[in-house]
């Protein structure tokens, strides 16, 4: 062999293998979870219609069960600012990305926050919309 790149003729090239549980997503542990990283993810419109509706629904839920009115890329970085936060947690459940809102972790850290934030949303809805 001349060349570093050349292959041995009985040395099969193959693209590597993904290494199991390669699509998991990193999420912050509990004790990693700051006020400040949950309200500035909850700042934006958007994710907190997101979080709302994971409230609302009680359980996890695919990126494609929201309409958002932005394109698929902002709505995935939407989606990650909510996990890196550790507002929500995602898995994948075969090909679907799904959402959970991580309400056990967010009550332990900070007792009454999310309900008193997701109550203060609909009030403003409310306010706005008989406006």
């Amino acid at each position: 062999m001349d060349s570093p790149y050349e292959v041995e003729p009985h040395v099969i090239a193959t693209a590597p293998v993904p290494a199991a549980g390669s699509r998991d997503l990193p999420h912050p542990e509990r004790a990693e979870i700051r006020l400040e990283g949950v309200l500035h993810a909850l700042s934006e419109p958007l994710r907190l219609q997101v979080v709302r509706k994971l409230a609302a629904e009680g359980e996890e839920l695919s990126c494609s069960h929201f309409d958002l009115p932005v394109t698929k890329s902002t709505t995935t970085h939407h989606f990650r600012v909510l996990r890196e936060a550790g507002v929500i947690r995602q898995i994948y459940r075969g090909t679907a990305k799904m959402n959970g809102l991580r309400r056990d972790d967010l009550d332990h850290l900070f007792p009454g926050l999310l309900d008193t934030l997701l109550d203060a949303a609909a009030r403003q809805d409310a306010r706005l919309t008989s406006a």
